[in-house]
């Protein structure tokens, strides 16, 4: 072979090695995999509620299927669905927030890419607080961004910001931050102090914000009907987007609908990136988030106090058993604990679904500064969670 069509190929080789490692599988998957559909093992290692999208929901996405409505619709979704996140997010912030402001995107996932479709160019820096849902650190990677990760710690036996640390790596030049509240997979719930600090910082320094808001409802400290929002903060023309979704607070998991807020200046960039992406969300879709919205906030308020007493009793029963740290938090669905003397959480996940039949993600799918850890959704039946205590503290006791 010609010396210089040998030097090609290798070159190419390289390339495509490069290409294969560049992104992080995911390692709850990776765990999950070895066990998921065995009827001896308790999963807890996903996101999601244990229970089905309630029926008056689900009928009507049915009603809409069978009017036929099953044709291209708006980019920016049908002016129904974007016209009632409008009242819905105005009636929970008390603010307004105008229509012309929201997207309806086929997920929060596919919220965050958009997102960093918008904003994010190679070379990027781009500053996440984690652990963090592994998607969200790795979306910025694929337009070629540079993650710095600021780690939440524990002081005095809860999660906590260490807001100085992020306001430091918050340096001139950062195109945006990520900042998911509250937090998968701790349960970590800003302040809004801290919310004050950031937003103020970032505006000196043009940072762009990115609040993922997909726990906003699951928050279990007395009153609270939703967490601190940047949206109440910011001026409706300022350098913020925030992404939400059905999935978590009307159990909507495998329907895949979500929504962006962002600022006016850029809906005709995000319409054109929807159409490029996935053109529009099928309107059965639509009109099941319709009725969500509508008559789903008595469904909403069951939820969190269900998740409330459950997170209540899981946290006492753990905090019992030896060996383990589990500090509190204030909402999600997630409890984040960690197993003294185990270090690799990949495989004490999978020594768990061996021993005792327990499934839980590994803290590693977080962020190195998950490793040790995992993570418990307890998004689940009541007796669910008793078996799994149970068989925690039978692996606990070897």
């Amino acid at each position: 072979m010609h010396r210089d069509s040998q030097a090609a190929t290798t070159h190419n080789q390289e390339m495509e090695l490069e290409a294969e490692s560049r992104f992080s599988p995911s390692l709850i998957r990776a765990v999950a995999n070895t066990a998921m559909g065995r009827q001896d093992v308790l999963p807890f290692w996903f996101g999601e509620s244990d229970q089905s999208t309630p029926p008056f929901i689900r009928e009507a996405a049915i009603a809409s299927l069978r009017d036929g409505e099953t044709f291209y619709s708006e980019n920016l979704g049908r002016p129904y669905l974007r016209q009632i996140i409008s009242t819905y997010l105005t009636n929970l912030h008390h603010l307004h927030i105008d229509t012309d402001r929201i997207a309806v995107t086929a997920s929060g996932v596919s919220a965050l890419m958009l997102t960093s479709q918008l904003l994010v160019s190679p070379g990027d820096r781009v500053v996440t607080v984690t652990p963090l849902w592994p998607n969200a650190v790795e979306i910025p990677k694929v337009m070629s961004g540079r993650v710095t990760r600021v780690s939440l710690e524990v002081q005095q036996d809860r999660w906590t910001l260490p807001l100085e640390k992020l306001l430091h790596a918050l340096i001139p030049g950062t195109r945006m931050l990520v900042l998911n509240s509250p937090n998968n997979p701790t349960g970590w719930t800003i302040q809004r102090t801290e919310q004050v600090a950031i937003l103020e910082h970032c505006r000196r320094h043009g940072i762009w914000i990115v609040a993922d808001d997909v726990y906003e409802r699951l928050v279990y400290a007395d009153g609270m009907k939703t967490a601190p929002s940047f949206l109440t903060l910011a001026e409706p023309g300022e350098r913020l987007i925030v992404i939400n979704s059905f999935s978590k607070a009307w159990s909507m998991t495998g329907w895949r609908l979500g929504w962006m807020v962002v600022p006016l200046g850029i809906q005709a960039d995000l319409a054109s990136l929807l159409e490029y992406n996935t053109s529009c969300v099928p309107e059965f879709v639509q009109r099941a988030g319709l009725i969500a919205l509508q008559q789903g906030e008595p469904y909403v308020g069951q939820l969190r106090a269900q998740l409330a007493n459950t997170k209540a009793k899981l946290f006492a029963a753990l905090s019992l058993l030896p060996r383990l740290q589990v500090p509190e938090a204030d909402g999600a669905m997630y409890l984040f604990l960690r197993v003294a003397g185990e270090e690799d959480s990949v495989r004490l996940a999978k020594r768990l679904i061996e021993e005792v039949g327990l499934g839980l993600a590994p803290g590693r799918a977080f962020g190195p500064e998950g490793e040790g850890w995992l993570r418990w959704c307890y998004a689940a039946d009541n007796k669910k969670i008793e078996s799994g205590i149970e068989r925690l503290a039978q692996f606990l006791s070897k």
